[in-house]
């Protein structure tokens, strides 16, 4: 019964993330669904494991839990990182869609120069500019893109994310991911020398109310938790 509820849903994310990437020109192998497993129970994560691999967590803790539970699964931190938790979480981590900060970010880089590792991650970017909603001012990334760049040795940057304001009405969330595409552009043109590697591919933004609207502006990877455990 769960594992064909679960299966059903994801079938219909997967159509409609089809039909936004034919209304936008785009192939719908370039979108990844991350499975936001935060309000989960644990027997429709291990369901929803049988047929998909890559999950999406809040809390560090959790994530280095089940993915002890779970190591075939690709797991991702969708959620806010602390720095005295970035030692337990980089090496269990796929990828870390939350960095906020610089200090978050020179911390990861610390670490992963001890550990000999190149997490992948992605810079939160609070566009909507929302008190409530974590990440870097566009002006201040910009401001501070010339000292990140130079730590990109130790960490590999893939892209931008961004949380649009809640509302009922999905378009309202369009003008914030237009926005988050073409900052990543204007980034992605200012590399240097330093990191002629550094494409920033991914464009994480989009949730279970928005997800296909962000499709159509671009989304790498959509993060959808309440759509795929509807009827459970």
């Amino acid at each position: 019964m769960i594992g064909t509820v679960i299966r059903k849903n994801l079938a219909d994310i997967h159509e409609c993330v089809a039909a936004a990437c034919a209304k936008s020109g785009r192939d719908p192998a370039q979108v990844q669904l991350v499975a936001v497993t935060k309000y989960a129970e644990w027997e429709w994560v291990r369901s929803l494991a049988e047929f998909h691999r890559v999950f999406g967590e809040n809390r560090p803790q959790q994530l280095v839990e089940r993915s002890r539970l779970l190591p075939d699964v690709q797991w991702h931190l969708i959620g806010q990182l602390q720095r005295n938790k970035v030692r337990h979480t980089i090496t269990q981590t796929h990828l870390i869609h939350s960095v906020d900060s610089t200090k978050l970010l020179q911390r990861i880089a610390d670490v992963s120069a001890e550990l000999a590792v190149r997490p992948q991650v992605l810079l939160q970017v609070n566009v909507s500019e929302e008190g409530t909603k974590s990440g870097f001012a566009m002006d201040e990334l910009r401001q501070a893109w010339p000292s990140i760049l130079a730590w990109t040795d130790h960490v590999a940057i893939t892209g931008l994310m961004t949380m649009a304001p809640a509302d009922p009405d999905a378009e309202t969330a369009r003008p914030v991911f237009r926005r988050l595409a073409e900052f990543r552009a204007e980034l992605a043109d200012r590399c240097d020398s330093r990191s002629a590697n550094l494409a920033l591919p991914e464009l994480s933004m989009g949730m279970s109310n928005d997800f296909e609207v962000a499709v159509e502006e671009g989304a790498t990877l959509v993060r959808i938790g309440s759509r795929l455990f509807e009827g459970l």
